[in-house]
């Protein structure tokens, strides 16, 4: 046909043009010499496929022969390069040693089924059936396409600008033959017009090697084996295979669907594609591919240079939406594959507090008490901690017992202790990974080092969060002595009253001005006295009846609505040691803040219940509530308010702070739409030398 031979006559006069430039002024390197027979052998091939579009008679071995000669020069090409220009490290196998067994066997059956096959067809009949021969033209194109996105990834990215043409031009041509043999696998013969248009096409990589080979004279490409690509290659080799697989049951359900094969075909090639994406997507599998490849292909589990990288930009990235502790747990739960974890971190209290979770990793644990002995034992060995090996060889982790609190994390797998220095500044709990990963030195001194890294950054964000908090406090202590000169204003101006009472105190006009002097003075006292109430130093300890003063508190707050209601479980004497403005002033807040948070016609109410050594108050109300989000990182935060001007923001958090220094603790549970629950604990006296000891600091 006339359109066959112009097409493929173009793609010969340019190769063959582009031949002559390269004989006339190329070095004599090993990869320009490559290149010029490369390009030789397709101006030969475009010529030989020209006449045949022409003249229609040339013998189908000829044409065959030459497309497969034409495929494997190409693919010998990239292959030498790839070889020649890689340098593997001692801990490294190349991946690319075996391609050339690949090229060399798909090219010897391919040339065999062309020459061999009316020898032996009477003996192997299908062995060189058509469609096999088909198949092997879509594995040369699938090698060819490999070969060829490793070297571009691998190539170091100021290099990249002398091979991405090249790259781009022959790997058009591989795609082009992948779609063109695959449609004829489908379709059980070769499309006229793919393969009459493939000339033209070919025509146009000739500028694109072009000028790749005058960026690169000598094709002395400096690049490196990651394991980024070794990743990628097999997960494309992999989807180009299954993509053949799938196109190969297609043809086979259309060739014997009846009057249905060709939409159950479409259907079936529909689906498959879908689950491939949905395979590509799966991180389970993608980590199981990556931990398959460390094993394999690499002496050593981890590149350690890029994972070091990864965990500073995991640590250190700020424009994310996950927090630093999110983000802690994260860096190390991508290091084994694991999909969730939690983070406790050491507070003034010398607990570990949980500070954030990532992914599910069970039902959270708040506190880990500074007595726990696990925890304990884990600052004396300073071990990683596999919680299966554990369980298998007590005697590596000092025959440690596993804590109660871990049967709220059923998947619970590794616990890395995050040390600062000499101190066990937190640990994080991984769950188990998503892909088998073998437990060995290089994964415990990772996690070890890792988890001091995070320590590190967690320190140093809790400095400047206290540094940022003694810097708020100092502006609060500016703004008392403001608030001092106020109540100066107003004693001067009560002073004034007293001093004329006496004269004028049978003066209706005097009175009546003197009332509202007066009245404007407690308006603003009460205002004063709400912001900097819980601001003072602790007042010396004594005992108090407990019940006395909760009912005290609750009469104080009657002259708000909703009017709080009071109940006392059992009868017991209960006596705490306590400053009692302080602690009544307590209990005042938060009532306070149940009855404006109910509103008007909610309802607040108040219990006191004694449990063995214990005393608990509870606030109840129907309010608002508070999300899970809220509790954690803003009500107990100092200065952090939802009252605007008329709230300073730091009531909650004095009173909590107050509880605490008296060996107590305050609980809160709450949910939006549904009201909260404040729970404060206080330690009873049970005898005068309990009284003693907590007077002097020491809690029980």
């Amino acid at each position: 046909m006339a359109i066959g031979f112009y097409s493929y006559l173009i793609g010969a006069v340019a190769f063959l043009f582009f031949s002559l430039l390269l004989a006339t002024s190329w070095r004599k390197r090993v990869g320009g010499r490559l290149l010029l027979f490369a390009c030789l052998v397709t101006a030969i091939w475009a010529a030989i496929l020209a006449l045949q579009a022409w003249f229609n008679t040339l013998p189908s071995r000829l044409i065959w022969s030459i497309e497969i000669i034409h495929t494997t020069v190409w693919l010998i090409f990239f292959r030498q390069l790839l070889h020649s220009s890689v340098k593997i490290t001692p801990d490294q196998t190349s991946p690319f040693k075996n391609y050339q067994y690949y090229i060399t066997i798909s090219a010897a059956y391919l040339m065999s089924s062309v020459w061999l096959e009316p020898l032996v067809q009477p003996y192997f009949a299908d062995f060189f059936a058509p469609r096999f021969q088909l198949v092997g033209h879509i594995v040369m194109a699938l090698i060819g396409m490999v070969l060829i996105e490793q070297l571009y990834r691998n190539t170091r990215a100021d290099q990249r600008w002398n091979i991405k043409f090249v790259c781009l031009a022959v790997g058009g041509m591989f795609v082009y033959d992948f779609y063109l043999y695959s449609d004829a696998l489908l379709f059980r013969r070769i499309n006229p017009d793919i393969w009459m248009a493939r000339g033209a096409v070919i025509s146009l990589m000739v500028p694109l090697i072009a000028v790749s080979a005058i960026r690169n004279r000598d094709w002395a490409v400096g690049i490196f084996i990651s394991r980024g690509v070794v990743f990628y290659s097999a997960s494309l080799l992999g989807a180009g295979m299954y993509l053949l697989l799938m196109a190969i049951s297609g043809y086979y359900i259309k060739l014997y669907g009846g009057e249905w094969g060709t939409v159950v075909q479409i259907i079936f090639v529909i689906g498959a594609f879908l689950l491939l994406l949905l395979l590509l997507f799966s991180g389970q599998l993608r980590s199981k591919i990556r931990v398959f490849l460390s094993k394999n292909f690499f002496s050593y589990v981890y590149d350690y240079r890029e994972e070091w990288l990864n965990i500073i930009s995991t640590l250190s990235e700020t424009g994310t939406e996950f927090p630093l502790e999110q983000r802690a747990i994260l860096a190390l739960a991508e290091l084994v594959e694991s999909p969730a974890g939690v983070l406790w971190v050491l507070d003034g209290s010398g607990d570990y507090v949980r500070r954030a979770d990532y992914g599910d990793p069970g039902k959270a644990v708040e506190r880990i008490k500074r007595e726990d002995k696990f925890v304990a034992e884990m600052a004396k060995i300073r071990l990683v901690i596999n919680l299966h090996e554990m369980a298998k060889s007590p005697d590596i982790y000092a025959n440690m017992d596993r804590p109660g609190w871990l049967a709220n994390y059923p998947k619970a797998w590794v616990i890395v202790p995050l040390f600062q220095g000499d101190r066990l500044y937190g640990l994080i709990l991984l769950n188990q990974p998503r892909a088998n990963v073998d437990w060995n030195w290089e994964v415990i001194e990772l996690l070890k080092t890792a988890g001091k890294q995070a320590a590190s950054y967690l320190a140093l964000e809790d400095a400047a969060t206290a540094l940022s908090e003694a810097r708020q406090y100092e502006g609060f202590n500016r703004l008392a002595a403001f608030v001092m000169h106020d109540l100066k204003n107003v004693i001067a101006q009560l002073s004034l009253i007293v001093r004329n009472a006496e004269r004028h105190q049978d003066n209706p006009e005097f009175m009546k001005d003197a009332i509202k002097t007066v009245d404007h003075s407690v308006e603003k006292m009460s205002r004063l006295m709400s912001q900097l109430k819980n601001a003072g130093k602790a007042a010396a300890n004594t005992k108090l009846n407990l019940r006395q003063v909760v009912t005290e508190a609750v009469k104080s707050r009657t002259k708000q609505n909703p009017v709080p209601s009071f109940e006392v479980i059992g009868t017991s004497n209960l006596e705490v040691l306590a400053d009692g403005d302080r602690l009544a002033s307590t209990f005042e807040h938060v009532i306070q803040n149940a009855q404006d948070a109910a509103g008007r016609r909610g309802k607040v109410h108040v219990r006191l219940e004694p449990i063995e050594n214990k005393a608990i108050v509870y606030v109840d109300d129907n309010g608002h509530g508070m999300d899970e989000n809220f509790i954690r990182t803003r009500l107990f935060k100092p200065f952090q308010t939802t009252k605007g001007v008329t709230g300073m923001g730091i009531g909650a958090y004095e009173s909590r702070e107050y509880v605490r220094s008296l060996g107590g603790e305050m609980h809160v549970q709450s949910e939006v739409d549904w009201g909260t629950v404040f729970s404060i604990v206080l330690p009873l006296i049970v005898d005068e030398q309990h009284a003693t000891m907590r007077s002097e600091g020491v809690y029980i």
